[in-house]
């Protein structure tokens, strides 16, 4: 029973990469090494974090409310779009390709390491798409540190989603987040949608029975 399971939950438990597009160009860029989502996103959150610090009028407290706010955004949208867009079904071939290529191939090679984080050409028009959600929604000024928090919680969940598939920590927190990841991976990917913290999938009863 368990090999059976197994074989239909995933093609390959080793680190090892399949072919996604013919273009060697595309195929080279749909693979990313962990440390790039570093070396975008902590610069874009020390600029916005300068810039709401030394722009916006806003007093520090409101600020770090803000940016905590930003972290909690992103806290409900990681749920959410694990949910609802990576783990949608579609029918058609065509969206049925889309969806392997943002996520279907993850979990069919859950331990390719060129493969655990958000490629750049994908991470930074979402994140500019939120960015002007929070400029709408809040205002400019608010938007600053609210986004930066937000790009905080993308970064944590980026390195920690890494982190699970390839390391060992002895950390309490970090044991139980690699087990509920797990879990979805290896006993029932239409659960446990939620990766840097389950408090979601309790709300939303989407938690392993």
């Amino acid at each position: 029973m368990e090999n059976r399971i197994e074989k239909k939950l995933f093609v390959s438990v080793k680190d090892e990469s399949v072919r996604m597009f013919e273009s060697d160009f595309l195929n080279f860029f749909s693979k990313v090494h962990f440390s790039v989502p570093l070396f975008i996103f902590v610069p874009a959150i020390a600029y916005c974090s300068y810039l709401s610090l030394t722009t916006s009028g806003l007093s520090l407290l409101v600020q770090l409310g803000l940016f905590v706010g930003g972290i909690l955004v992103w806290s409900i949208a990681e749920y959410c779009i694990h949910r609802f867009v990576f783990h949608y079904h579609p029918k058609g071939k065509l969206a049925q390709r889309i969806h392997f290529i943002t996520h279907g191939v993850h979990h069919d090679y859950p331990q390719d390491s060129s493969r655990l984080v958000m490629p750049p050409a994908v991470s930074i028009p979402v994140g500019i798409i939120f960015y002007l959600l929070f400029r709408l929604i809040v205002g400019p000024y608010m938007a600053l540190p609210m986004f930066a928090g937000f790009m905080l919680g993308y970064l944590v969940y980026d390195m920690t989603h890494y982190a699970v598939h390839h390391l060992n920590w002895k950390n309490k927190t970090f044991r139980a987040i690699k087990k509920h990841h797990m879990d979805h991976h290896y006993r029932d990917p239409d659960a446990g949608f939620g990766f840097t913290s389950k408090v979601w999938d309790k709300v939303f009863d989407t938690d392993f029975k």
